[in-house]
């Protein structure tokens, strides 16, 4: 089973915030289940915490995660949405790489581990979420 991660999950877990210990342990049992991966664009969201690539990159290794590219599919699903996202009203509050984020989950993916402020369930209603 692969485990795609979002960047809400890392900063939790870069921050220590009180969550992080509950993430840890839910990250460590999903990749005894199968590989957790990340796209570029949750790479790129905490790489200015880092000093460069490869820090992030060893810090990623540390968490048995991988880069894993965006497929052209889960690119032209992620436009759609968000096109239907603002379509139907949605505000500028979320933009295409969250789009990205969860539509690589969905594509290239079984689960995406993220904290669901309610937009994944509505926008990626089939899509598996991991949360502790």
């Amino acid at each position: 089973m692969i485990t795609a991660l979002n960047s809400s999950v890392l900063w939790s877990v870069i921050r220590k915030e009180t969550s992080a210990d509950l993430w840890l342990r839910a990250l460590l049992q999903a990749a005894l289940e199968g590989p957790l991966v990340i796209s570029p664009v949750v790479f790129a969201e905490p790489a200015p915490s880092t000093a460069d690539p490869a820090a992030l990159t060893e810090y990623l290794n540390r968490l048995s995660t991988a880069c894993d590219p965006i497929t052209p599919e889960a690119a032209h699903l992620a436009g759609l949405t968000f096109k239907n996202y603002r379509k139907a009203g949605g505000p500028r509050q979320h933009l295409v790489p969250d789009f990205l984020i969860a539509a690589h989950a969905q594509v290239q993916a079984n689960r995406l581990a993220a904290i669901d402020r309610g937009y994944l369930r509505k926008w990626f209603p089939s899509l598996r979420l991991l949360v502790p």
